[in-house]
């Protein structure tokens, strides 16, 4: 069924209710299902049986004035998929079904989203006519054409012990995707030895190949000379920067599959005069916060931090799985189809379902001091910060807080010791007066939770 988002559906449940497909009573039970199961109201509707699915479908399409297409039986034009690049259409749910004249007509899980219309119109140069299509059918869609063309393709783990990247590099391969194994064998060696960070930096030997491990660099071969500037401009596109500009920083995001399981990475890149050093960074999927937090006690002591204003301090050494625990926070907080939850990230690691997710673009102005100006007006009620530079704006984010807002930030700390010196700083005295969580990660299996009471007494 077409697995429309909440906030289309929040819009048309009452007219469920004025054309007499269900009772109000029951649009607040499938509500409520919907909010414990993480699903959609459409979705909890259908599984309690208190509408078929072709009745929401009829629905769905008159209310929207958009005709439904069944995925599955549908052969699209693959020329089309150059209009709509593999991070908008995963981002937005939305992918081209076929162009006549100056019209593109695409599927979406939600044709009310006119932010992505006017994302992809501008990207197209086109005209666009949004047709619904269920949201589980237009990522497997997605996934299925767009695999070839800007993937490095699916990594698979098993049986690979001492693996080595340069096995690919030496094979007498002349063809146009060979670059492209050369990033994926190292993309593959990474994910083996649990590798979160890779650098590719300039040497007199050619591109260095460096896996970063506990702040110590490793230095895992070469790109030969002859094929470095190949191996970039490749890397650049797979992550949609743009190969022909290396006099300044880019920063892009490159999608992978380990295992089936869609990776993301950040790519930045920076010049030198070596050449371009390139960053890589790997995040692992956000998991549900009751995998992370098993004790009930500490769950319940989130839970409740994520329903009140306050700052939830997530704090931890580096590449100790920060962004990962906030991720999961997220998704929590977004189980509550009432709030507004926004971030403000450099670049979006995974695609949060229900969270207002923002990207920063230096290209046009738009940074953390841009965004603090503005996200007020967007009546946030939880907000992530990926980081705050500066004493003025983490001044004002505090401020938030005696607005009912709860801020979710992270903060670097190596163990408690560490993190009790670094408090000890009076410019955190605000701070420490407004916390009302923190999840310390000790380790990759050892998170511990302190409430308002408990950190206070460790602080003092």
């Amino acid at each position: 069924m077409p697995t429309i988002t909440n906030k289309t559906l929040e819009t048309l449940k009452y007219d469920l209710v004025r054309e007499g497909l269900v009772q109000y009573e029951i649009v607040e039970q499938a509500q409520e299902i919907a909010q414990a199961r993480n699903i959609t109201i459409g979705q909890a509707l259908i599984d309690s049986g208190f509408i078929t699915e072709a009745a929401l479908i009829k629905f769905l399409e008159d209310k929207l004035h958009t005709p439904f297409v069944n995925l599955e039986d549908y052969q699209l034009d693959e020329r089309c998929l150059k209009y709509i690049s593999y991070t908008d259409a995963r981002r937005y749910k939305i992918i081209p079904l076929f162009k006549i004249e100056n019209t593109l007509t695409v599927a979406m899980s939600d044709p009310r989203n006119l932010f992505a219309i006017d994302k992809v119109m501008e990207s197209a140069e086109c005209e666009i006519e949004p047709v619904l299509a269920s949201e589980d059918s237009i990522l497997k869609t997605i996934d299925e054409y767009y695999k070839i063309d800007v993937s490095v393709g699916n990594i698979s783990t098993e049986l690979n012990v001492g693996y080595d990247w340069q096995e690919e590099l030496h094979k007498e391969d002349l063809s146009d995707e060979h670059i492209q194994k050369i990033i994926r064998a190292i993309l593959k060696q990474a994910i083996l030895e649990e590798i979160h960070e890779v650098v590719f930096q300039g040497d007199d030997e050619g591109l260095g190949v460096n896996f970063k491990k506990q702040g110590e660099m490793f230095n895992k071969g070469f790109i030969p000379t002859v094929l470095i500037s190949s191996f970039v401009a490749k890397l650049k596109t797979l992550s949609e920067l743009d190969p022909s500009v290396s006099e300044i920083p880019q920063l892009g995001k490159l999608c992978f599959k380990v295992d089936n399981i869609i990776v993301i990475a950040s790519v930045s890149t920076f010049p030198t005069i070596m050449g371009e050093r390139i960053f890589l960074k790997i995040y692992k999927p956000p998991k549900a916060l009751n995998d992370i937090i098993t004790s009930k006690n500490e769950l319940g002591e989130i839970r409740n931090a994520l329903e009140i204003p306050g700052i939830i301090l997530v704090c931890g050494s580096a590449l100790s799985g920060k962004t990962h625990v906030i991720y999961s926070l997220l998704l929590e907080a977004a189980k509550s189809q009432n709030r507004n939850v926004m971030t403000l990230e450099s670049i979006a690691k995974y695609e949060l379902e229900g969270v207002n997710q923002c990207e920063f673009n230096e290209n046009v102005g738009f940074n953390m001091d841009k965004a603090s100006r503005f996200i007020e007006f967007q009546n946030p009620d939880i907000i992530y910060l990926e980081g705050i530079k500066s004493k003025e704006s983490f001044d004002y984010y505090s401020g938030l807080v005696y607005k009912d807002k709860t801020i979710i930030m992270e903060f670097l700390a190596n163990n408690m010791d560490d993190l009790r010196n670094k408090m000890a700083f009076s410019d955190f005295d605000t701070l420490k007066s407004i916390i009302s969580a923190m999840v310390f990660i000790h380790s990759k299996n050892s998170i511990e939770v302190f409430n308002k009471e408990t950190l206070q007494k460790y602080l003092a």
